[in-house]
Parts: C-alpha cells; sequence; structure tokens
C-alpha cells in the first residue's frame, strides 16, 4: 500500500522546507546557544497556517494529518526546539480550546492562538507524577460558581510566554478534569525554567497554582482522560515527525561531512567501515519514514490507530536516535563539537524519547495490545 503524499501534500512539504531554510536552518545553533523562545518563528509558522492546519473550518483550514505531519517535518529538520514549540501550540496548547471553549472565551482567544499570537501550553505533569496521570495532586474545587485550582505542575513547555494554561486536575478520587486559566490570574505563578541538554529554545519551567480562579471548565467534570484520548495517537504520530525530520538531518550531516573529509588520501566514504554506518542509517530513516506515514495515513482513513501510532512513535524515535548517534561517529571528533550541527541533533533527539510517552510506556502498552 502506498503511503506516499499526494501532490497536493507535497506542495505543502515545499512550502515549509522553503521557510525552514530560510527563517529557521541560519538561526538554529543561536537559538540554542542563548537559548531564547522563537516567538518570531512561531509567527511565520503561524502565518504560512501551521497552527490552524488540524481544526476544521471555518476555524481553521481543515487539513489532514498527512499535510500536517509532512510541516513539521521540514521545521523539526531545521531545529528541533522550533518543531517542538510549534508542536505544544498547534495540538495541546490549543486543541482543549478549541474543542471545548465556548461563547467569548472562544472568541477572544482560539483565533489568536491558530496564528500564533496567543500563545498556549498544557499542563499536566508534576513532580510525583508523569506517566501515572492517576497519581496527580493538583485539585480543582467549586467555589460559588468558580472552579479554583491548587498544586504544582513541571516540565510545562511555553509556560514563560503561555497567555493560555490548560491544566488538568483531579476534580474527585478517580475523576480528572480538564480547565482553562489565563495568563495574569491571581495564583499562577510560572516558576524556575528548567535547563534541558536539548530542544534549549523551546523553554520549560515549573508553575505553581494556589487557589487559582479557572477561566472555564473545558469539556465535562471527570472528562479529562477521555478528552487526553482523542488526540493522545495524533500527538504521538507527530512526535514520530519531530524525530524523522531530526534523522533526516543527522545522515544529510554525516554524508556531506564524509564526503569532504580526507584521510589516506580519500574522502572517509570511500572506507567500508563509514559506508556501513551512513547504510544502517539509511535503513533506519527509512523505516521511520514509512511507519510514521503509515500512521498518519491511518489517522486520515479514519482507522482504530492508538496502536499502531505508539509503534510509530516507538520506532521512529529510537530510530533517530540510532541515526545521530551513527552521524556522530562518521563525524568522529568532530561530533563532539559545538561547531558541527551533530552534536546539537544528538542532544535533542533525545527529547522524541520522551515526549508522547516514553519509549518503555510505548513497549508495555504495545505488548497489551499484542495480548489483548
Amino acid at each position: 500500500m502506498d503511503f506516499s503524499p499526494t501532490d497536493e501534500q507535497s506542495a505543502i512539504q515545499d512550502t515549509f522546507r522553503s521557510f525552514a531554510a530560510r527563517e529557521i536552518a541560519p538561526v538554529a545553533a543561536e537559538l540554542d546557544r542563548e537559548p531564547r523562545f522563537p516567538r518570531e518563528l512561531l509567527l511565520g509558522a503561524g502565518e504560512l497556517g501551521l497552527f490552524a492546519m488540524r481544526y476544521p473550518e471555518p476555524d481553521g483550514l481543515g487539513m489532514d494529518v498527512m499535510s500536517y505531519v509532512l510541516a513539521i517535518e521540514e521545521i523539526a529538520a531545521a531545529s528541533l526546539s522550533v518543531a517542538a514549540a510549534c508542536t505544544m501550540q498547534s495540538l495541546m496548547g490549543t486543541y482543549f480550546v478549541h474543542r471545548f471553549a465556548r461563547g467569548d472565551v472562544r472568541e477572544r482567544l482560539l483565533p489568536g492562538a491558530l496564528t500564533g499570537e496567543v500563545l498556549g501550553t498544557i499542563c499536566m505533569t508534576e513532580p510525583d507524577a508523569g506517566s501515572d496521570l492517576l497519581g496527580l495532586t493538583t485539585r480543582a474545587e467549586e467555589r460559588d460558581g468558580v472552579w479554583r485550582i491548587t498544586g504544582q505542575k513541571t516540565w510545562i513547555t511555553s509556560a514563560p510566554v503561555a497567555d493560555m494554561f490548560t491544566v488538568l486536575a483531579r476534580t474527585g478520587e478517580k475523576e480528572l478534569s480538564f480547565f482553562l486559566v489565563e495568563k495574569g490570574a491571581p495564583g499562577l505563578t510560572v516558576g524556575r525554567n528548567i535547563e534541558k541538554m536539548g530542544v534549549r529554545a523551546s523553554i520549560t519551567s515549573e508553575v505553581a497554582f494556589d487557589d487559582v480562579p479557572a477561566t472555564c471548565l473545558l469539556g465535562e467534570r471527570g472528562g479529562g482522560i477521555a478528552g487526553l484520548r482523542e488526540v493522545l495517537a495524533e500527538i504521538r504520530v507527530v512526535t514520530a515527525a519531530l524525530a524523522l525530520g531530526v534523522a533526516r538531518t543527522a545522515l544529510d550531516e554525516a554524508i556531506a561531512y564524509s564526503n569532504e573529509r580526507c584521510q589516506f588520501g580519500k574522502p572517509i566514504n570511500r572506507f567500508q567501515a563509514v559506508q556501513m554506518h551512513l547504510a544502517e542509517m539509511a535503513v533506519d530513516l527509512e523505516c521511520a519514514r514509512r511507519l510514521t506515514y503509515w500512521a498518519a495515513w491511518r489517522s486520515d482513513q479514519g482507522l482504530p490507530n492508538d496502536h499502531e501510532a505508539s509503534i510509530a512513535k516507538l520506532g521512529a524515535s529510537e530510530a533517530a536516535l540510532r541515526v545521530c548517534e551513527a552521524s556522530s561517529r562518521v563525524h568522529a571528533s568532530y561530533g563532539y563539537a559545538k561547531e558541527y550541527a551533530v552534536e546539537r541533533l544528538l542532544r535533542d533527539v533525545r527529547f522524541t524519547l520522551i515526549g508522547g510517552g516514553t519509549s518503555e510506556i510505548l513497549k508495555v502498552n504495545i505488548a497489551k495490545g499484542l495480548t489483548r
């Protein structure tokens, strides 16, 4: 079965490839060094429609998963930091507002979120609860018709620049619900930035809620887990696309370097040891591409995709790690030097092992799907 992009999808990919090459790639190393949030680049992506692609008309552009996957792959190939910030904005940071916000709240926030002018994030992870969502201790209580939230969140992408926070909180013993909290709400504190190994320009921090009034409940009370399941498969497919973009650049860097670097009177790509690295990288990259496009295609066909999305995310992220490691080996000492992009790629790619569910959690879920 052919999962190759259509002509229209390829045109979208070309548009974002040009944007990434022109605007993102030249500043990728600088963003990593500083690091600084790439707000101007998100606005540029928003002008091209990236954040509106996956939302239906009339609010968004109503495009398919494959189109979005191809766009985000191109951004990730230039900078995983920028791509990570873009995916937070276009998926988790906006999804629940689009899905559940109504009236003035929707009119005030959604249009800007779909252009990148209003920045969003999602607050789920806590110091003692990551994969174990039922272990969350952040609580929401309704008093005098207002939901008030108390608790601590960590590893919150884009929190220091966010205008709106989607917050997962406990509303009963085994009941989780999503709430919207806006920047400036009393009791809301964005804490210290977390210094990370990679994706450094996608800034991450702690967030504290001290009896914070929520703007609104997003969806039904107790609907947190069900709401998350609506979008989780797509998050995993998109994380696979992030990994694919990084791996593609790592292979390109290895090919270019091995053609230029000479030892014993000839380019090192003439030596069998280097050729084996390149061949293995090409195989891993093609496997990652086919897994990612297969899962995106299944989403667009409306087929059950939770199991397949987990396979794609696990396979693509682990393959991308191997590709980046092999590229570093081809570069030898220079793979350890910041003047070469592969050093950044090797740090960045580890993000894809965590985002959308750790490899270990995905293996457990995949195995359960096989034996259920």
